[in-house]
């Protein structure tokens, strides 16, 4: 649960629409990013490792979209993680734009009418939505949550969950994408693994004895619980709601920190005492603040997975990224960390499990001269004696 992707570039302006992505087709289509100062910084953040295939001069960058046979990648088309990582270091570091983010320019790169037939959408989503006129300025975008690696444990042949009758497939479940889900594998992920689980699903109702039952208390008392926040004046769900975000956001977000980890855990404590008070005005019909009301329980345990989780794993790889151990551990590459509740379902435990090794057949794909260009030492010997193995 601590492996959380964030896609580079949400819009941050206005607040209303704060998080809606921005497509990656407008870097390929020549967009660059900039910060206040109005230089183009991406060039500035190219790892180590990918140094071989991004262009180090914006003259390289700009040939590739012409003659991308002769010329690297510009650096606006890193993998997220590292563009997001980029973008939050420029604002940290103060040459963000006014509301919080940097700038996404194709304004100047391409006549308008070229933009408008290029990028309909974008150029309808920001005129709509933030009366920006993107064929004539910058936007401003943001690093957004964008996907989790983690999830429901599942068992990978039928999508079956430890709750008799739960079968989960896609985002929901973890487990399939590792520390970092690659652009295109969650629509695999859906195809193969939804039809699993369809399958798990179906065979398990074909195998049952006689259909389960429900007991009346059971009932009567999700009733109470659904219904509570209808029949009390306590504090708006949306307060604490924004109090979450803004929590999470900022002290558990791209990068990570124990202190600010655990300044959050200690907030969302708190938080969970607030939620079981919050009311709801009106009635059951179309009420999104009832909805919230009832959503904020889980809202709370899944970031206090995530939270625990990321403050455990003392190190950094794929979407985690701990500023105090900068480094992947090549101890931690054979731990994976599993996430419950207490007996009373009102907290969060964490434990430590030994990874799946990964099957003989599956080792024999990799290439050992590319794959030491992506791990450590450590890591790389301990590949070498799995493979022996």
């Amino acid at each position: 649960m601590e492996f959380i992707q964030f896609h580079p570039t949400g819009m941050v302006w206005p607040p209303s629409v704060r998080g809606i992505l921005v497509t990656e087709s407008v870097r390929g289509d020549g967009g660059v990013l900039r910060n206040s100062e109005g230089k183009r910084f991406m060039f500035d953040y190219i790892p180590e490792v990918f140094k071989d295939k991004y262009a180090t001069s914006e003259e390289e960058a700009d040939r590739w979209y012409d003659d991308q046979a002769n010329n690297r990648r510009p650096p606006e088309l890193l993998p997220r993680d590292e563009v997001a990582r980029a973008i939050n270091s420029e604002v940290k570091a103060g040459r963000g734009s006014p509301q919080g983010g940097v700038y996404l320019d194709v304004s100047t790169r391409l006549p308008a009418a070229e933009i408008v037939r290029r990028l309909p959408s974008m150029h309808h989503q920001f005129k709509e939505l933030a009366d920006v006129d993107i064929t004539k300025e910058p936007m401003q975008v943001g690093p957004t949550c964008h996907y989790i690696m983690g999830g429901v444990e599942v068992d990978a042949d039928t999508g079956a969950a430890a709750v008799p009758g739960l079968f989960a497939a896609g985002e929901v479940s973890g487990g399939m994408h590792g520390s970092n889900r690659l652009g295109g594998n969650s629509l695999s992920d859906l195809l193969v693994f939804g039809r699993r689980a369809g399958a798990g699903a179906a065979a398990y109702v074909d195998a049952l004895a006689g259909r389960p039952r429900i007991s009346e208390e059971s009932v009567a008392t999700a009733t109470a619980e659904a219904l509570a926040p209808l029949e009390r004046s306590g504090e708006n769900p949306y307060e604490v709601h924004h109090e979450l975000q803004r929590t999470m956001n900022e002290l558990v977000g791209i990068i990570r920190k124990a202190e600010e980890v655990t300044e959050a855990l200690e907030g969302v404590g708190k938080l969970k005492e607030r939620a079981q008070n919050v009311g709801a005005a009106g009635n059951r019909i179309y009420n999104p603040g009832w909805h919230l009301s009832l959503d904020l329980r889980n809202m709370l345990l899944v970031s206090e997975c995530v939270a625990k989780a990321a403050l455990l794993r003392e190190e950094s790889r794929g979407g985690h990224t701990r500023d105090d151990f900068p480094s992947m551990s090549a101890e931690w590459r054979t731990k994976i960390l599993r996430c419950g509740l207490t007996p009373d379902g009102s907290s969060v435990t964490v434990e430590e499990q030994v990874q799946t090794a990964m099957r003989d057949d599956l080792i024999a794909l990799f290439d050992r001269d590319e794959l030491k260009k992506y791990i450590t030492q450590e890591e790389l010997a301990a590949f070498d004696a799995l493979a022996k193995e």
